[in-house]
C-alpha cells in the first residue's frame, strides 16, 4: 500500500495548494485587507510554515492514515481528535463542492452545477483506481498550472501597466482587514494536510513526510507571492477588489488580452487538481474515523486490488456530487477556512506534547501556530464564525450521543 515517494508526495500536497484559490482568493482578500494585501499574504504564510513544521513532526511519529484526526486523538484525547477529524471532513467536503463549481463556471458559464457533477464522478474514479494514479494525474495537473501562472506573472510585470506604488501599504488597511485577508488566504495555502492524511500510502513516512510538507509549501508560498505581487501592480487594490476574474483581469490590464482564454483554462484545471486532492484527503480521514468507530465501520474496507478506501471514496463523492448539483456553496469558504483552523489549532496543540526524543519542533513553533489559527479563524466574516461554530457543536453532539448509546449496550 506504501507507494508514494518524496516527489509523489510534494506533487500532491502542491495540487492540493496551487488549486483555484490563487485564481479567486486575490480579490475577496483585496476587498478586506485593501493595500494591504501583501501583508495578509504575509500573515498567512507565517502560520501556514507553523502548522506545516507541527504536522510535519507528527506525520513523522504517527505515520497513518487520517491526518490530525489521528494526532489529536493520541496526544489530547479522543474527543479532541474526533473534533479535528470532523472539522476537516465536514470543511473539506464543502471546498470539493466549491472547487467543483469554480471548475464548472470557468468551463461552461451557466451550467456549471452539471460540469461540476461529472467533473466530481470523473475524479471519483480516478482516486477509486489507486493512489498512485490520483499522482500521476495531479503531477501533470500542478505543471500546468505553474505554467499559467508562470505566463501571468511575465505578462504583468513586463508590459510596463505594473505601478510599484500599489505595492504601498496605504489608509485603507486596518489590522482586521488584514487578518481577514489573511483567514480568506489561509484556505489556499492548507494542503500540505492532504501529505500527513495519506500516512498508510507514503514509503519510509517517518522521512518522506517532514521532506515533502515543506517542500511543497516553499514552493507555494514563492508562487503565490509572485502572483499577489504582479496582479496587485498592475490593477491596484481598488480594481483587483472589484475583479470577478482577478488573473484573467490581469493579463488584459497588462495588454495580453490573448492570454485570458489560457488562464480561464488554467484556473479550471487547477480547481479540478484541488478537487483530485481533497477528496483524497477527505476519504482518508474518513477511513481512519471509521476504523475507530466514529463512523460506519463499513467505510473502513480497502479495496483488495486498488488498496483504496474505496466504500469512503464513493461516499464523499456522492456527496459532493450532490451538493454540486443543489447547492451554490462558494459561500462556503469561509466556513471551510474557519473549520481548517480549527483542525490546525489542535495540530499546533499536539504538536506542543511531543517530547524531545519525539522530534518536537522549536517551542515557538505550535504556540504561534496555535495563536494564529484562533486568531485568524475568528477574524473570519461573523457569518463563517457562526456557521462553522455550529456545526462543530453540531458534530460535537453527535460524538455525545454516540458515546452515551455506547455506554447503554454494554
Amino acid at each position: 500500500m506504501r507507494r508514494l515517494g518524496v516527489g509523489d508526495a510534494v506533487v500532491i500536497g502542491l495540487g492540493s495548494m496551487i488549486g483555484a484559490g490563487v485564481f479567486a482568493a486575490m480579490a475577496p482578500a483585496a476587498r478586506a485587507a485593501g493595500s494591504g494585501l501583501l501583508l495578509g499574504v504575509a500573515l498567512a504564510a507565517v502560520v501556514a510554515y507553523c502548522n506545516a513544521t507541527s504536522s510535519a513532526r507528527l506525520a513523522a511519529r504517527h505515520p497513518r492514515s487520517g491526518g490530525t484526526y489521528v494526532y489529536g486523538r493520541e496526544r489530547l484525547g479522543e474527543v479532541w481528535g474526533y473534533l479535528a477529524g470532523w472539522a476537516f471532513v465536514v470543511g473539506k467536503t464543502a471546498s470539493c463542492a466549491a472547487m467543483a463549481l469554480t471548475a464548472g463556471s470557468y468551463v461552461w458559464p451557466g451550467q456549471e452545477h452539471a460540469v461540476a457533477v461529472a467533473a466530481v464522478v470523473a475524479l471519483t474514479a480516478v482516486d477509486y483506481a489507486g493512489v498512485q494514479k490520483a499522482a500521476w494525474l495531479t503531477r501533470v495537473i500542478v505543471a500546468v498550472v505553474l505554467t499559467v501562472l508562470a505566463a501571468v506573472v511575465v505578462a504583468c510585470l513586463t508590459s510596463g501597466h505594473a505601478d510599484g506604488g500599489y505595492l504601498d501599504v496605504g489608509s485603507d488597511t486596518g489590522p482586521r482587514g488584514v487578518l481577514e485577508a489573511a483567514g480568506l488566504l489561509f484556505f489556499a495555502f492548507a494542503g500540505y494536510a492532504r501529505i500527513a492524511t495519506l500516512g498508510e500510502e507514503v514509503r519510509d513516512p517517518r522521512r518522506t513526510i517532514p521532506r515533502a510538507i515543506p517542500v511543497a509549501l516553499g514552493i507555494t508560498l514563492v508562487v503565490y507571492a509572485a502572483v499577489a505581487v504582479c496582479v496587485l501592480a498592475v490593477l491596484g487594490p481598488v480594481r483587483l477588489a472589484q475583479a470577478t476574474a482577478p488573473l484573467s483581469d490581469a493579463v488584459k490590464a497588462a495588454g495580453a488580452g490573448g492570454l485570458a482564454p489560457v488562464v480561464r483554462a488554467g484556473a479550471a484545471v487547477a480547481a479540478l487538481g484541488s478537487l483530485l486532492a481533497l477528496i483524497l484527503g477527505v476519504s482518508r480521514t474518513t477511513l481512519a474515523m471509521a476504523r475507530d468507530g466514529h463512523l460506519p465501520r463499513a467505510l473502513a474496507a480497502v479495496h483488495p486490488r486498488f488498496g483504496v478506501p474505496h466504500r469512503a471514496e464513493l461516499l464523499v463523492g456522492a456527496v459532493v456530487a450532490v451538493l454540486a448539483a443543489s447547492a451554490d456553496v462558494r459561500g462556503a469558504i469561509g466556513f471551510s477556512s474557519f473549520g481548517v483552523l480549527v483542525y490546525y489549532a489542535l495540530a499546533n496543540a499536539s504538536a506542543w506534547t511531543l517530547g524531545p526524543d519525539e522530534g518536537r519542533p522549536p517551542r515557538p513553533i505550535p504556540v504561534v501556530g496555535l495563536a494564529g489559527c484562533l486568531v485568524l479563524a475568528f477574524a473570519l466574516p461573523l457569518a463563517s464564525v457562526l456557521t462553522g461554530a455550529a456545526v462543530l457543536l453540531l458534530g460535537l453532539a453527535a460524538y455525545a450521543v454516540r458515546r452515551a448509546l455506547t455506554r447503554t449496550t454494554r
